[in-house]
């Protein structure tokens, strides 16, 4: 990307070098679609508003200097205090408008993505925090993401919303536990394409035995529905276990399947208030008693997980496993 600010980059022109533009977690599904996809991965296209679209909207706006205002002095050890600033700061950043220019390039790059999915495609929200590459930080969970989000409207709001996440109770005190200034650590939103997952399953990957540390293993947890459960810790996967170094060489390289509770899973659901449409509901006794996976996806995962870690090893010229979820 070149020094030129921009407002909106499209995540195939972005990899790990643009992470003060666009954030860690943006600048790695950069990496993935601009490298990868050429190797058969497959992974949803989408854009980003970047850390200086941000900037322009709190200094154009007037609300970088109402944020330090009401931030200033702030003992985040008073709950009471902190809660009342950072609602205070939140419900100002979602009230206030984008400059008009900014809304129409979000606008127009949303329509990009409806030319190429279909009218009203169904995308993701995420915030990305360009400090979270920084040593000590590790920005997961602090800020918000908006599933199922449709519509050239929604996902305006839904990107003013996920800026206003920079500023949760959790975020701030967080910053300043770190020693970061709050308008220091600026926010890129990635929209991109969603997998319907809430209609099928998704779940998370590892390559490396996450409890022993063992180099050649790809571990797949899986479950029905959305993979926030997951995540959350609020459900019991399905567990895969695949011999790295065998994947294309033998029929099967899957040397272990553990099959999970599955008791509930998440799905997208219309919600009249607000942009999160999602719910959580039981599943069906056949879902809970198969597997979420047959062998021939279990096998395809693992390759696409093997093909990925040995990129970002090269790149980093030392072993780097998928082992952690990125911020």
């Amino acid at each position: 990307m070149d020094a030129k600010p921009k407002h909106i980059v499209w995540m195939r022109d972005i990899g790990m070098d643009d992470v003060a533009q666009v954030g860690g977690k943006n600048a790695s599904l950069g990496e993935l679609i601009r490298t990868i996809v050429p190797q058969g991965v497959r992974v949803p296209e989408g854009f980003c508003v970047t850390a200086d679209a941000y900037y322009y909207f709190l200094a154009r706006t007037g609300l970088k200097g109402y944020i330090a205002k009401t931030l200033d002095g702030l003992d985040t050890k008073n709950l009471m205090d902190l809660s009342k600033r950072g609602k205070k700061v939140r419900d100002a950043i979602r009230r206030t408008p984008l400059p008009q220019d900014l809304e129409t390039k979000i606008i127009r790059a949303y329509e990009q993505m409806e030319k190429q999915y279909g009218e009203n495609t169904d995308v993701a929200v995420r915030s990305s925090a360009t400090a979270e590459d920084l040593p000590g930080a590790s920005f997961a969970g602090e800020h918000e993401t908006y599933l199922g989000i449709r519509g050239a409207g929604d996902v305006v709001q839904a990107v003013v919303w996920a800026m206003a996440s920079l500023f949760t109770d959790r975020a701030i005190s967080y910053r300043a536990d770190k020693g970061f200034a709050h308008t220091k650590v600026e926010l890129s939103v990635g929209v991109q394409k969603i997998v319907r997952s809430d209609t099928g399953a998704s779940g998370v990957m590892f390559t490396v035995d996450t409890e022993s540390g063992f180099k050649d293993i790809v571990l797949i947890n899986a479950t029905w529905g959305l993979g926030e459960l997951i995540v959350q810790g609020h459900v019991t996967p399905d567990e895969y276990l695949v011999m790295k170094s065998s994947i294309g060489k033998v029929k099967s390289p899957i040397i272990e399947k553990k099959m999970g509770v599955k008791n509930k899973k998440m799905q997208y659901a219309l919600h009249k208030k607000g942009i999160i449409r999602t719910k959580t509901v039981k599943t069906a006794n056949k879902e809970r008693g198969s597997f979420v996976l047959n062998e021939e996806e279990i096998a395809e995962l693992a390759r696409w997980g093997a093909i990925i870690e040995k990129h970002y090893s090269e790149r980093a010229k030392t072993w780097t496993p998928i082992a952690k979820d990125p911020a």
